[in-house]
């Protein structure tokens, strides 16, 4: 595959140029100044040299988005951690490189990567990813956050299904009286073929509420993008994802959450948030949802997913309330807690206590593999 190919190969992979892009918004959140020149510059000059070439693409993207001998690391880091999980493109650091810089994970003995791709070098790319996907959010490097970014892009949600009430045609089903009579006064009276039909399924609406307080800040990001993901898979779906935000108050954003490009994305809903990183009253904020919206239809027979660790600083007997409310009206109640995956942790706050009894899944969400559970639930709910 060369970097000039536009057709999108089988799979997961990407077209050459998105993934190039890609990379270079993954040095930007890595620190690195990567101008919007810089980055058009690199991806000539690694059309020109091919994407097949590993030592190729890495002077390329060295000699045109490094600025400084400072980002020489940095770079060096996020170049392995990005290709490493890419199939069809680079998936290793040339042997080239400074013995000094050392790769963001383990990528075999001496911690220096092969030059060519052998079973071995792919390997330890594949292991690495997998060893990233268990790690703890909040516990990242900014150059495995970038990465982690990525993967959070590359994964397949499947939206919930409901029965339509419309019915179809279809080969069995019911006998559809009205069609096989057309038919039949078509061909002037003559017996006809008899016409069946069946309903359909058409998308579940999903409603997901995302805890942007002090205490959710190291997952707030991470949690935010796979919502922008399931959003944007919403827009297949005639719009059938909804986005919150909770905190000390009740913020929509899912307008922000159906722009294309994640970054821009969460920027959007940076500027329409007010209270980052405040406090947490999550039984008025529910309170507030179910009134102005969930009651009135946006929350009846949908799936309502909550991103939150349950810490209240309000009444915790109001939060169980809503959440019996929420109950009540949703065809499923999931909570996603941070701290649920950790060992040692038992639900025993006020607020977890509380409103654990009107759920129906209370899963993880500290890593790219609990994410990728919370995206199974949600898929068959």
């Amino acid at each position: 595959m060369t970097a000039g190919t536009r057709q999108a190969p089988p799979g997961p992979a990407h077209p050459a140029d998105e993934v190039f892009l890609g990379f270079t918004r993954a040095l930007r959140s890595a620190g690195l100044r990567v101008t919007h020149d810089r980055a058009t510059g690199f991806v000539q000059a690694a059309t020109l040299v091919g994407a097949g070439d590993a030592q190729a693409v890495f002077r390329a993207g060295r000699a045109t988005l490094c600025s400084s001998p400072d980002d020489l690391e940095r770079y060096a880091h996020v170049f392995e951690a990005w290709f490493g999980a890419r199939e069809r493109l680079p998936r290793s650091i040339p042997s080239e490189k400074p013995r000094q810089l050392r790769s963001p994970l383990p990528v075999g003995e001496g911690g220096e990567a092969g030059g060519e791709d052998t079973p071995e070098t792919i390997q330890a790319a594949a292991s690495d990813a997998e060893v990233l996907s268990r790690r703890d959010v909040a516990t990242l490097r900014p150059d495995e956050k970038a990465l982690l970014d990525a993967m959070i892009r590359a994964l397949r949600p499947r939206m919930p299904q409901r029965r339509a009430t419309r019915r179809t045609p279809w080969r069995r089903g019911e006998v559809d009286l009205h069609r096989t009579l057309r038919t039949t006064l078509r061909r002037m009276g003559e017996p006809a073929r008899v016409e069946h039909r069946r309903r359909g399924t058409a998308p579940r609406r999903v409603v997901l509420l995302v805890d942007v307080s002090a205490s959710m800040k190291p997952y707030a990001d991470a949690l935010l993008r796979l919502c922008h993901l399931l959003a944007r898979s919403g827009e297949q779906g005639r719009r059938r994802v909804e986005v919150f935000t909770l905190g000390t108050r009740l913020t929509r954003v899912t307008d922000a959450m159906r722009t294309a490009d994640p970054e821009r994305a969460l920027v959007r809903a940076g500027e329409q948030v007010p209270d980052w990183s405040g406090g947490t009253r999550l039984g008025e904020t529910l309170g507030a949802f179910l009134d102005r919206w969930g009651a009135r239809g946006m929350a009846r027979g949908a799936v309502v997913v909550v991103f939150s660790d349950g810490w209240e600083r309000g009444d915790a007997v109001e939060l169980g309330e809503q959440m019996q409310r929420l109950q009540r009206l949703a065809r499923r109640v999931v909570w996603v807690n941070p701290h649920r995956g950790k060992d040692g942790y038992e639900p025993v706050q006020q607020g977890i206590a509380a409103a654990l009894p009107h759920c129906d899944d209370f899963v993880a969400g500290h890593s790219l593999q609990a994410f990728d559970e919370v995206l199974e639930v949600i898929g068959r709910a």
